[in-house]
């Protein structure tokens, strides 16, 4: 059975998009694979290195969404990454063969500078972070990544990494690649990306009357300055998230009730609110659960980080033979 490796920063709970962009995909990889899912918060540290009061706050938040979406702990690998010490081992490892240039032309290093303009991140770690990355994945020897379109460049990294590696010492790793899914583009509140970051986004988690606060004062198509006016749903916020969570049948519906004015703005988030509340009813009562079972949560992941721990070290252990560092008991 091939592996599977994917995680998440602990920034929190989950919003709409990680459910579109991620959970949604890894339930059916359980299914299918033999599965590792890190929540990683060393990768935490790259941007928000100097707010790290929440961190350990948002690891039983961010396990506890997974477990309630529907990640079984008896398939699927659920672990700490700072409780698996050979990631480390391996990223710095790996860092002594990366050429500088390779992480310098990473698309998103440059973008994330631009977006996080307020942050210093002038720092080695958010440079070195598609290099932790290799090693999270590789240090499991996964040999598929589920990803966004925006890390596809990191798993191409990857690769060359492992490349590199293996031209070194050897066909040690596999080469991994990537499992991407088509996503729809889901936007926020403000019409911008989903996004924590940025204050508009609608959470799993939220209740019928927080879809309500957030969705009812959404822009949508600026065209329909009337309710009679007809609107084109493909430049609207709110569609965004229709195309994501309501069935096509009812889309239809709702798109000739736009372009023919035949349905104002309004109905349409009504539908909208609707489809949310019944399709994440079970979630909400689920992540009570686990909410008020946070020891339960942690022995998940405390009994995920042994596992995973154990597998790691199988691979470190065939890195440090090949690279020639560390002795071993009872060898010279």
């Amino acid at each position: 059975m091939k592996r599977v490796l994917s995680g998440m920063r602990p920034t929190g709970k989950l919003h709409l998009g990680h459910w579109v962009g991620a959970l949604e995909n890894w339930l059916k990889l359980q299914e299918k694979y033999e599965c590792f899912y890190a929540i990683v918060d060393w990768h935490a540290l790259t941007t928000d290195y100097d707010r790290t009061e929440k961190i350990r706050e948002n690891i039983i938040e961010i396990a506890s969404d997974w477990l309630a979406a529907g990640l079984d702990p008896n398939r699927s690998t659920i672990f700490l990454q700072s409780h698996v010490k050979q990631h480390a081992e391996l990223h710095l490892l790996l860092s002594m063969i990366t050429p500088l240039g390779w992480l310098l032309r990473v698309p998103t290093y440059k973008e994330q500078m631009r977006q996080l303009s307020d942050r210093d991140l002038h720092t080695y770690g958010f440079l070195g972070y598609p290099v932790l990355q290799t090693a999270d994945i590789i240090v499991y020897k996964a040999e598929l990544v589920p990803v966004g379109e925006d890390q596809k460049f990191h798993i191409e990294l990857a690769r060359e990494i492992v490349r590199r590696f293996n031209h070194f010492y050897g066909k040690v790793f596999p080469e991994p690649k990537e499992i991407l899914t088509p996503v729809p583009k889901i936007l926020g509140i403000d019409g911008r990306k989903m996004s924590k970051s940025y204050g508009n986004a609608i959470f799993m988690d939220d209740s019928p009357e927080e879809l309500k606060k957030k969705i009812f004062p959404m822009v949508t198509d600026t065209r329909r300055k009337r309710r009679t006016d007809p609107g084109q749903p493909e430049d609207c916020p709110v569609w965004t998230l229709h195309k994501a969570f309501t069935p096509e049948e009812k889309r239809r519906e709702l798109y000739e009730g736009c372009t023919k004015a035949k349905i104002g703005c309004l109905d349409c988030k009504k539908v909208l609110i609707q489809r949310l509340t019944e399709k994440f009813q079970d979630f909400r009562e689920k992540k009570e659960y686990y909410k008020s079972k946070k020891g339960d949560v942690i022995d998940i992941i405390i009994e995920g980080s042994k596992k995973a721990t154990e597998e790691a070290e199988k691979t470190l252990e065939e890195v440090r033979e090949v690279m020639g560092v560390g002795i071993s008991p009872g060898r010279i």
